[in-house]
């Protein structure tokens, strides 16, 4: 066999391979959309329909009208846009500070601060729901969207650190002395200087720290109470009961979820691939 045949023949398996796998991810959310406009009889039989035979928009009408257990379906949406943003808006702060104080200062403890990064994404989550709510119940955040937010960028937070800290040690400090010389202070070094050179890398991460905030479960259903301030995961489970389950129902708010997610994705994927790229070409 020649070269250009075992070249092609290579080319061939990993295009077959990446196609498996872009059909592994995306049938279930195929599935799902799919699913939301099936009429019951089509969900509830035991032959394969793999697209709706008589496509209905009954289901994702009465999510968007009747609402779940009382309140509007725009109402969970709201709750969980509040605490995916304000995660993002508080985590993309504290992550960007902390990543320039890493990278660009050496200070007692910094590798041990590293090491316990590392050591939090360990933990699971469920470990710490305990003290959660009782740190959360103690500060009076109980029941609040405040108090999920604050739990959420805490767990996103080493995250972005350890994926900001390489973005921010690939400037070359040249440049801050540049702007020091020419008399700029450390806050306009860091505004003008260094923050657009690591923006690229914040938006990566604010896109994965959104999307952490915006599917979580555990802690929204832990620390909050209120039916009225429950966000779009929890308010899912009024579609299940111990009788039955609602499938047409919980397929088509989990599209209606799905939707901003994806408006957000597609505004910011540019950014977001230069940010990954350039993360893993200067690190």
């Amino acid at each position: 066999m020649n070269p250009r045949s075992v070249k092609w023949l290579k080319a061939s398996g990993l295009n077959a391979a990446a196609v498996v796998v872009f059909l592994f991810a995306v049938f279930p959310v195929y599935w799902m959309v799919a699913t939301a406009f099936k009429p019951n009889d089509e969900i509830f039989t035991t032959r394969f329909i793999p697209f709706p035979l008589a496509p209905t928009m009954d289901h994702v009408s009465r999510v968007l009208t009747k609402g779940v257990a009382g309140h509007s379906i725009w109402q969970y949406l709201f709750n969980s846009a509040v605490v995916a943003l304000g995660t993002v808006l508080i985590g993309a702060v504290f992550a960007l500070l902390a990543a320039t104080a890493v990278s660009r200062f050496r200070f007692r403890f910094r590798t041990s601060f590293l090491i316990l990064l590392l050591i939090v994404q360990m933990v699971p989550a469920e470990a710490l729901l305990i003290p959660l709510f009782l740190m959360v119940k103690r500060l009076g955040l109980y029941d609040q969207l405040l108090g999920l937010i604050i739990v959420n960028v805490g767990f996103t937070l080493p995250f972005a650190i350890w994926m900001l800290r390489t973005f921010v040690a690939a400037v070359p400090k040249e440049l801050e002395e540049a702007a020091a010389i020419d008399g700029a202070g450390r806050f306009i070094t860091f505004w003008r200087v260094l923050f657009p050179l690591v923006a690229p890398g914040l938006v990566a991460t604010s896109i994965f720290s959104f999307i952490t905030a915006w599917n979580e479960l555990v802690f929204a259903l832990t620390l909050i109470n209120d039916q009225g301030t429950y966000t779009m995961p929890v308010a899912l489970q009024f579609f299940t009961s111990q009788r039955s389950t609602d499938w047409g129902g919980i397929m088509a708010a989990s599209t209606l979820m799905t939707i901003p997610v994806i408006v957000f994705f597609l505004l910011v994927q540019r950014r977001m691939v230069s940010g990954l790229v350039a993360g893993a070409v200067k690190g």
